[in-house]
């Protein structure tokens, strides 16, 4: 299990764009994929406060549900890269 898990929806632009950038940084992560429904999002509900995604948490550096894909590129590169 990675440090890293990301909750995604398939298809989804932004989330594309997160998994992008850590396939480039060579990360190691868990994805979970989230129901289409966002009333049926409750594991990332829970994590995050919302029901939106991309959403990552990252255990090594007490990242627990960030959200909003620019926001998590950025945490990324700032502290993978």
């Amino acid at each position: 299990m990675a440090d890293i898990t990301l909750y995604n929806l398939p298809g989804c632009p932004f989330c594309v764009k997160v998994r992008s950038k850590l396939d480039e940084l060579e990360l190691e992560y868990d994805v979970i994929d989230v129901p289409r429904s966002h009333g049926e999002r409750t594991e990332v509900e829970e994590v995050s406060g919302q029901t939106g995604v991309p959403v990552i948490t990252d255990e090594d550096q007490g990242i627990e549900g960030m959200h909003e894909s620019d926001d998590i590129v950025e945490y990324l590169e700032e502290t993978y890269a």
